[in-house]
């Protein structure tokens, strides 16, 4: 583990929270055992009840950070509602987090129809199948409306569900912590001020 900490410089001297990102994911990538770009996605409900769960990151760049779900899942609709959440990234094999907060949108149906082509074709047919985060009656039923679908598309593409699509977090703060001694940890945040970003330090 020391070792991979001397893999970046001290990056509390970082101006450029993008840069620090994609400097700390490509490391991610080849130290963490699995799915590196996982994240807990944090949004709330319409009563403010904060609900978190963990998605893939499949874009990103200095517009957002940008996942794909049914936007009738449970995150879709609290999104829909209170179009703001949270993200963090934590790659325990390299004892480091980043957090990401920001308004969110909903991608671009071209974005959304270019990601759904690179699916695995069971995936694509199970976008289709799936009620997601509504009631399922049995397994049994589940796998029913799977063979309905993959019926429907045996020869040919399976093109993009209406109901599926992709949502961008646009980062107004960033969070980069990294693990030390003693839980005398390094953090540093960054903050959004119209084109510019202010950098802080924080106490562990």
């Amino acid at each position: 583990m020391e070792h991979q900490n001397q893999l970046t410089p001290d990056f509390t001297a970082a101006d450029d929270p993008f840069i620090l990102f994609e400097t700390w994911f490509a490391e991610a990538v080849k130290s963490e055992p699995n799915d590196p770009n996982a994240m807990a996605l944090a949004t709330v409900d319409a009563d403010g009840l904060p609900d978190v769960r963990m998605v893939l990151l499949k874009g990103h760049d200095r517009d957002g950070f940008v996942f794909y779900s049914h936007v009738d899942s449970a995150k879709g609709r609290e999104l829909a509602t209170h179009p703001k959440a949270a993200l963090l990234f934590h790659w325990k094999s390299l004892r480091r987090q980043i957090r990401i907060r920001g308004p969110v949108t909903r991608t671009t149906d071209a974005e959304a129809d270019e990601y759904f082509a690179t699916r695995p074709k069971q995936a694509q047919i199970g976008a289709w199948a799936s009620k997601q985060s509504h009631p399922l009656e049995s397994r049994f039923a589940f796998e029913q409306a799977i063979a309905k679908v993959a019926a429907k598309h045996v020869i040919g593409t399976v093109p993009r569900p209406p109901g599926w699509g992709g949502f961008r977090i646009a980062p107004v703060q960033f969070e980069f912590w990294h693990d030390r001694p003693f839980r005398l940890h390094d953090r540093i945040v960054f903050d959004r001020n119209e084109s510019a970003w202010t950098k802080t330090r924080l106490y562990p």
